[in-house]
């Protein structure tokens, strides 16, 4: 009898309407094995369902916040149910820009210059302009600590940083880190295996949350990337090693960008998607890997006590 997959989608984070597309995606190739297979959303009767379906493994494809910040992960600890991707303080230093840039200073990994950014009710932009340009110089990148996706992330110069800035004032915390120019690379990692890289040119300024999900930007992907060998064997063990300093488990994808010969870390994701213009799928494609065959390594990489 093939295995029951209780599939997490939705959620509560400004990606829920990716996670869905993920879910449907995962869910269809799974219906086609014969697995049998329930979307659940992760609210108040998450639990119940867990109790009522009985799954052998819960597939998490949440994202962002509640769903990829540790908190769903606790919860299935708690119920001694195998879950996908990682476990609940991997997930959370993930998540959280600021604590996953102080994992890869302490492990030499290079990632671009940050201060962290506390909106309080008597802040004056025009004194912090002059400290970040200081320290870390214009143009500068603005995100919120703990979303995914490039959610919220825009690029700023000394001109318009007020303006923008101003958008994400309802973000107790913000990081501000120094704008890297050169080509945007991304790589998988699968378990303990390098899976590969992809490189991507946006169309648009970055590689932003349109650019990501929106077919109209046209981003164009790149595979393989074109660049020497000891460069792309670098890129793929810092993915590694990045992986393993936060306590990653299952599928993760890491995001750079290459300027001067060097690779500067951006992030590290935990839960990357899984839809038709995911990057994870494709770079496994590449590797002869097909869409099911990665969606069964995931499910069979199930455990607790993550």
């Amino acid at each position: 009898m093939k295995k029951k997959i209780l599939i997490l989608a939705g959620g509560f984070s400004k990606e829920r309407e990716i996670s869905i597309i993920t879910a449907k995606a995962v869910n269809k190739e799974l219906k086609k094995k014969k697995y049998i297979t329930k979307i659940c959303e992760p609210d108040g009767n998450l639990i119940k369902n867990i109790k009522n379906f009985k799954p052998s493994v819960v597939f998490n494809a949440l994202h962002g916040r509640y769903g990829e910040d540790g908190y769903v992960q606790s919860l299935l600890e708690t119920e001694k149910v195998k879950y996908t991707h990682s476990g609940p303080l991997a997930s959370s230093i993930a998540i959280n820009k600021d604590l996953s840039k102080k994992i890869f200073i302490k492990n030499n990994l290079l990632t671009p210059k940050y201060i962290k950014f506390k909106f309080k009710n008597n802040y004056k932009v025009n004194n912090f302009k002059k400290k970040i340009k200081g320290k870390l110089g214009f143009p500068v990148v603005i995100k919120p600590l703990n979303e995914g996706s490039s959610v919220e992330v825009y690029i700023c110069n000394a001109n318009d940083f007020a303006k923008k800035i101003f958008k994400l004032k309802n973000y107790k915390e913000i990081l501000i880190e120094k704008y890297i120019p050169g080509r945007e690379i991304q790589v998988a990692i699968m378990g303990n295996r390098k899976l590969g890289a992809i490189e991507l040119k946006p169309k648009r300024k970055f590689y932003d949350y349109k650019a990501k999900y929106n077919k109209n930007a046209k981003t164009k992907h790149l595979i393989p990337v074109k660049i020497e060998k000891k460069n792309l064997d670098k890129v793929l063990n810092i993915s590694l090693k990045a992986h393993r300093a936060i306590g990653c488990r299952g599928v993760t994808r890491s995001d750079f960008k290459f300027y001067k010969n060097k690779f500067y870390l951006l992030e590290i994701n935990t839960q990357p998607g899984m839809t038709s213009l995911s990057l994870v799928p494709e770079i496994a494609k590449y590797k002869n890997i097909s869409f099911i065959k990665l969606i069964e390594w995931i499910i069979k990489d199930a455990s607790v006590h993550r």
